[in-house]
């Protein structure tokens, strides 16, 4: 893998294939997140966003844990902020879960371990996860007396309104095959094949068209909560017929019709 600039809280780099990792590489406090990771995260998907050779990007964390959410030295100096600095903080946040939701490419949440709090908020912010049986999540905000605002509309949006609210007021951790139920992991491996699983999930997205699949993120985007009128049809109809007239929907349709592999595949 070719090294990519990396800080101390976070590491990236980009392979050969264009598959990007990043890892929260805060082992001795469980991965927890705090403002200076924060920051190294947002800069890391903001950098690997504009790469033209990015392909996917996975996001994991060091050691046995993924996230454990809130570093804790982080929450005594936030108690200690004024509101109007404690705003500036969590919108510090929501940026960097906005980068990671709205990265270009497919993203994947290689999650072993603790998947805490804003650790859980990044695995529900990634296109896929994928989690080992040891994982274990919770919204644990409620049992520290705080509400989970800024992961909310991505942990809502994953599991559904009624069971975030369920999850949020308990602050009940909850395992990996429960995670799978809900619908927050497509996948559940056990910890040993947790990397080899998500290499196999690598191999098959990268068989799909990368402007095609940059053109599906914004698809879903667009659609949500949207009413099956005559401008949705339109729009989508003009959505497809620019990709069969392009340059990516051509080649995949002659390299289908030649039974060979399409040139993004070379």
């Amino acid at each position: 893998m070719a090294a990519g600039a990396s800080g101390e809280a976070v590491r990236r780099a980009v392979d050969a294939r264009g598959v990007a990792r990043v890892e929260i590489a805060r082992e001795r406090v469980r991965n927890a997140l705090d403002e200076a990771t924060i920051k190294e995260l947002a800069g890391a998907f903001a950098a690997l966003a504009r790469d033209p050779a990015v392909r996917v990007l996975v996001v994991t964390g060091r050691g046995p844990a993924f996230c454990a959410g809130a570093d804790l030295r982080w929450m005594r100096r936030s108690a200690g902020m004024s509101v109007e600095e404690n705003v500036r903080d969590s919108e510090q946040f929501a940026s960097m879960l906005e980068a990671l939701a709205e990265f270009p490419c497919p993203t994947i949440a290689q999650v072993q371990g603790a998947a805490y709090g804003g650790g859980l908020g990044l695995v529900a912010a990634a296109d896929i996860a994928v989690a080992a049986a040891s994982a274990r999540f919770a919204l644990s905000e409620v049992r520290l007396g705080l509400e989970p605002a800024m992961i909310a509309p991505y942990v809502a949006g994953a599991i559904g309104p009624r069971e975030f609210r369920q999850r949020a007021l308990t602050g009940s951790p909850f395992g990996a095959d429960e995670a799978l139920r809900l619908g927050l992991v497509s996948q559940v491996t056990d910890d040993e094949g947790l990397a080899a699983a998500v290499d196999v999930l690598v191999t098959e997205l990268l068989k799909g068209g990368p402007e095609a699949q940059r053109h599906i993120k914004d698809l879903t985007r667009s659609i949500a909560g949207r009413v099956r009128d005559g401008a949705l049809r339109t729009e989508l109809a003009t959505r497809i017929s620019m990709r069969r007239a392009g340059r990516e929907g051509q080649e995949g349709a002659a390299a289908f019709l030649e039974r060979r592999a399409p040139d993004w595949m070379a």
